[in-house]
């Protein structure tokens, strides 16, 4: 059995940063240093932020920028599941904001393998795990972006803020919802023991089955439809090779839906 994470119970503490390269890296740093949470990280202002594969993530003034930083009790190979669980978490947050029917409508919040939030099919905010062991614990940082009162000018992608959709707010509302649902979906998921509640819930906030979806993977890019993600959360893709049909697994890519 995995370790219970202390403290799930009571709210994590907040720590205010004016202006920080990343709070990922920032929250890495002290985690070198020997600390391992759970705490918060916010920042006013990210001059270096990041998303996956290195890309630049842009904040703006407004927005969220955060990072827990947290010693989830499990073994190291569990940790990518933490990606699946914050996007359940933050959709649980924003959608109560946004009193979001989630449906699957134009205007309904969805969740995006592996770790984006859309909101009427444009980026709303985006997932970073990063992680290091300190001592002989794995520790992650979970970094969470949210387009509050503004959105990011991204060449090629849309994306969108809560602000267009009416819900203001400040940063510190939506962080303080969504450390509720943090310390809830932590507790269920139990250093990955119960990962099959994550997973259904996920899949539960995800587009359809069926949708037809294009993953690039390197130099590599598959066309198909979205077949679900399997009891690993991996990405699960259908796609046809001349007259068979294949579903291929993928635990890495960059996954594009149909633009509103």
């Amino acid at each position: 059995m995995s370790e219970m994470v202390p403290g799930l119970s009571e709210r994590f503490p907040v720590i205010e940063l004016g202006e920080v390269d990343s709070t990922n890296l920032e929250a890495l740093r002290r985690a070198a240093n020997g600390e391992q949470g759970p705490v918060w990280l916010i920042a006013g202002r990210q001059t270096a932020g990041r998303g996956r594969s290195g890309r630049a993530w842009q904040m703006q003034n407004g927005n969220l920028a955060a990072t827990l930083l947290i010693a989830p009790g499990c073994a190291h190979e569990r940790l990518h599941q933490l990606s699946l669980l914050t996007g359940v978490a933050v959709y649980e947050a924003l959608a109560a904001m946004l009193g979001d029917a989630s449906d699957g409508s134009p205007g309904s919040l969805l969740l995006k393998w592996p770790n984006d939030l859309l909101l009427d099919r444009a980026k709303l905010g985006g997932i970073l795990i990063e992680s290091t062991i300190v001592g002989r614990a794995a520790v992650a940082a979970i970094g969470i972006g949210v387009n509050i009162e503004t959105a990011p000018r991204i060449e090629g992608r849309c994306t969108i803020s809560l602000a267009e959709f009416g819900a203001s707010a400040t940063a510190r509302r939506p962080l303080g919802m969504i450390d509720v649902e943090m310390r809830r979906w932590l507790d269920i998921w139990r250093g990955g023991d119960g990962f099959d509640a994550v997973r259904a819930a996920w899949l539960e906030r995800a587009h359809q089955r069926g949708e037809p979806i294009t993953v690039h993977v390197g130099n590599e890019v598959l066309a198909g439809t979205f077949a679900g993600i399997d009891e690993t959360g991996a990405l699960l893709i259908a796609t046809v090779a001349a007259t068979e049909m294949a579903v291929r697994r993928l635990t890495f890519g960059d996954v594009s839906l149909t633009p509103r």
